[in-house]
């Protein structure tokens, strides 16, 4: 689902941009610690810093990325032109990443799942991509927050099946990851880490 203008105005900032390096991309990283090379996954790129934030941060050799708007992946490619052979972007689907399966080292998701309406098929197609033993990053809305009336007011998510912070975890697990780390903000905002099994298979 694409951001409306209030949101894409509050996402696409210098603030949220510094929020997110000082203070979000911080918290995922001591949970769950840097990559140290290996290929990235990002759903959601946005304009392309958390792009930046695997590659400056976690430590990933190389990031594909990709969002649905298109405007957002223009802003992305510009952003990261002189990186290029380090990063790929393009528009695309969470609940049907264009990647082959077991892709990815890791998969890194800013706050994206809760946009996509089924978000159960999303975190199985991050099992997918995943490497065996590869690892997810995931900084989530919760439902606390997206069906607040000043949220439903000012901004447009999908209100059906909408997860808490147990329910994002049973997800994960269903999908065929395994929680490694939590961590919660007030009930409206999480933090997960979860791993996929060395012995599992891509799909």
């Amino acid at each position: 689902m694409l951001l409306n203008r209030v949101e894409s105005a509050l996402m696409n900032n210098p603030v949220r941009a510094a929020i997110q390096r000082r203070f979000e991309a911080r918290r995922l990283l001591r949970m769950g610690g840097p990559m140290r090379g290996g290929r990235a996954l990002e759903i959601g790129c946005g304009r392309g810093v958390g792009t930046e934030l695997i590659l400056d941060v976690f430590g990933a050799q190389a990031v594909d990325a990709f969002d649905l708007d298109p405007r957002m992946v223009a802003l992305a490619r510009r952003r990261l032109r002189e990186r290029a052979p380090r990063v790929r972007q393009w528009v695309g689907d969470a609940s049907a990443i264009a990647a082959p399966d077991a892709r990815y080292d890791a998969v890194f998701d800013f706050g994206i799942v809760h946009h996509v309406p089924d978000w159960r098929r999303a975190l199985a197609e991050v099992h997918r991509v995943l490497k065996p033993g590869g690892r997810f990053y995931a900084e989530e809305v919760l439902a606390a927050f997206i069906l607040h009336p000043v949220t439903r007011r000012l901004l447009e998510h999908p209100l059906e099946d909408r997860f808490d912070e147990d329910a994002f975890a049973a997800g994960l697990e269903a999908a065929g990851l395994v929680p490694v780390a939590t961590d919660r903000l007030w009930r409206g905002f999480a933090w997960f880490v979860a791993d996929k099994p060395r012995s599992a298979a891509a799909g």
